[in-house]
């Protein structure tokens, strides 16, 4: 017997017919001898929904009544499942996330897990019952307010619930069959990954690829937490996320010796339409003014990505800055640079919303040479223009136009040779 999380986001439980899967999943689950805690998303786009109706009501919403709005759609499913498994001669028992013991930090709309009090939970699973909880939401203690955990709560909800309960896996369903080479929406010929390190993933998820989140990643390696990815609508075994020295328990899956396979060099390829580019221009080349620059970018809020920095030009002792953010910081970023134009001394500012992020990444990069030049050669042949690259130890990513990207990503994951022999199957059309 084990004690297995599940989480299963919006488009796994849509509707009526599909909260019914899923509690037939989830039922073959406990009969198979496990003990089960379930974390649930919102119904397909009700969260999106939600967020519309709020804007018509008022263009600006209250941080905190936003909070309590968008934590309901969480609530719904929870109970819908559990009835679905009632119904099915089950007992289920549905917690909000506050009931759960999901501490958080105050902040409205984004909010931290800084504790799990499982409490209730385990009284129910001793007492035999599956658990279903409402993901994406918490607890404030100091304000005793409903908080929200931002976008992949509903994943980060279930490996902290793995993490408290010592979960011996934690169950990712979603629209795909697990974790591919690249996004199978824009690379038909992606390859499902049986095993993929957590570092690996960590890369992934922070340069595009959107099956799980980083939050959740990070919470997983933290903790010691064994992710399983994998399709609400089919029975396949899915991909494991595995931190140095993890493996796969015998109890949830009899694969082979995947894990212990020397590493791929590269892993997979991601994608990411989300970012834009500001062009900061005629800067003084002179120390400080990089500090000066950024300074007042992170104090607008904005999470800066990727910084290139062009050679100054002799005649006139200046120079220009790139950087790249998500679109929905950038007009901010904008109005913070342009009010510290005169002390800071540049000359102009321009914004690019439409460019794509390529990252290709691998922790073989570590050991093998000529990754780089496979890329650039690949992106040369296909008439790619780069405009910006960064590296780390076991990831490249380039800057290219966005109309560019998904022709791009196609030649390159072919470059690596990743494709696999038939097109990849998204059984919903979301992902999440």
């Amino acid at each position: 017997m084990a004690l297995i999380v599940q989480k299963y986001g919006g488009s796994s439980v849509a509707d009526a017919e599909s909260i019914k899967r899923v509690a037939k999943r989830i039922v073959d689950t406990r009969r198979a001898g496990h003990d089960v805690v379930v974390a649930v998303s919102a119904m397909g786009d009700t969260t999106d929904e939600l967020l519309d109706l709020a804007h018509q009501v008022a263009p600006i919403s209250a941080p905190r009544e936003l909070d309590m709005l968008l934590s309901s759609g969480e609530r719904i499913s929870m109970a819908l499942l559990a009835m679905a498994i009632h119904s099915m001669g089950f007992e289920a028992r549905s917690f909000t996330g506050s009931q759960a013991g999901m501490i958080t930090d105050a902040t409205h709309g984004a909010a931290r897990i800084v504790d799990v009090t499982p409490i209730r939970l385990r009284e129910a699973l001793d007492e035999g019952a599956i658990v279903i909880v409402a993901g994406f939401q918490g607890f404030n203690r100091d304000t005793r307010d409903i908080t929200t955990l931002g976008r992949g709560g509903s994943d980060t909800t279930a490996v902290a619930l793995a993490a408290a309960l010592q979960a011996d896996v934690c169950q990712i369903y979603s629209d795909v069959d697990g974790i591919f080479t690249a996004d199978p929406r824009v690379v038909p010929k992606a390859r499902k990954l049986d095993v993929v390190s957590s570092e690996e993933m960590l890369e992934l998820a922070a340069n595009g690829a959107k099956v799980l989140y980083i939050r959740a990643v990070e919470y997983a390696r933290r903790h010691g937490v064994i992710i399983n990815a994998r399709s609400t609508f089919s029975s396949g075994q899915g991909t494991f996320v595995l931190a140095p020295g993890m493996t796969v328990p015998a109890a949830i899956a009899a694969i082979a010796e995947e894990s212990a396979m020397e590493e791929p060099i590269v892993a997979g390829v991601a994608t990411d339409l989300s970012q834009a580019k500001i062009t900061v221009i005629g800067v003084p080349d002179v120390p400080g003014k990089a500090a000066e620059i950024f300074t007042v970018v992170a104090k607008s809020g904005a999470n800066v990505d990727m910084i290139v920095q062009n050679v100054s030009a002799a005649a006139t002792a200046r120079t220009d800055i790139s950087f790249t953010l998500p679109k929905s910081d950038a007009a901010t970023a904008l109005r913070a640079l342009a009010a510290e134009q005169p002390g800071i001394g540049f000359e102009s500012l321009v914004h690019d919303d439409q460019i794509g992020k390529l990252s290709v990444v691998g922790a073989g990069m570590r050991t093998h040479s000529g990754v780089s030049a496979t890329l650039f050669e690949a992106l040369s042949t296909a008439g790619v223009n780069i405009e910006m690259i960064s590296t780390s130890e076991i990831r490249i990513s380039v800057v290219v136009r966005g109309d560019d990207l998904a022709g791009a990503a196609r030649i390159v994951h072919t470059a690596y040779g990743l494709d696999g022999d038939t097109d990849a199957v998204v059984h919903a059309g979301t992902g999440r």
